[in-house]
């Protein structure tokens, strides 16, 4: 499995449709085999996601990231984790083990506990609301209008 870490200087890319450098982590049995810093060339997001796919990137782990971009990512199979911040090295950490997304490495200001799209976007993801308690669930997968 080879994962992908949009990233800026050693944390992870706050936008990542004007990311410049991924870090590719390629996995065998759920440990690391290989790392590298990759950098992202194409000029447009279509150039980006080709990229991505020409790598075998099957997860991408980012920041904010537009719509377009979001459903040309899905389009080619590929697994977003979207509204991630912080330092790289953490990140990966935490997705290795398991606990991402988690509230510890959402973007700063987001109200849907791993993040939202826009001050009027809201997750419509019904079943993961907790409808007493108008929770999130952890599990949630985002879905946004």
């Amino acid at each position: 499995m080879r994962v992908a870490l949009a990233t800026w200087q050693d944390r992870i890319s706050p936008v990542f449709d004007v990311a410049r450098q991924v870090l590719l982590v390629e996995l065998a049995q759920g440990k690391i085999v290989n790392r590298r810093l990759t950098d992202l060339t194409g000029q447009s997001p279509r150039e980006q996601v080709e990229q991505l796919t020409a790598m075998g990137v099957q997860v991408l782990i980012c920041g904010a990231v537009s719509r377009p971009l979001a459903m040309m990512l899905a389009a080619a199979s590929i697994q977003v984790i979207p509204f991630t911040a912080g330092e790289v090295e953490s990140v990966l950490t935490a997705w290795l083990a398991g606990r991402l997304p988690g509230p510890e490495w959402v973007m700063p200001g987001c109200r849907c506990r791993r993040g939202r799209q826009g001050r009027r976007a809201k997750c419509v993801n019904r079943q993961a609301v907790n409808r007493r308690t108008r929770r999130q669930n952890e599990n949630c997968n985002h879905i946004f209008r």
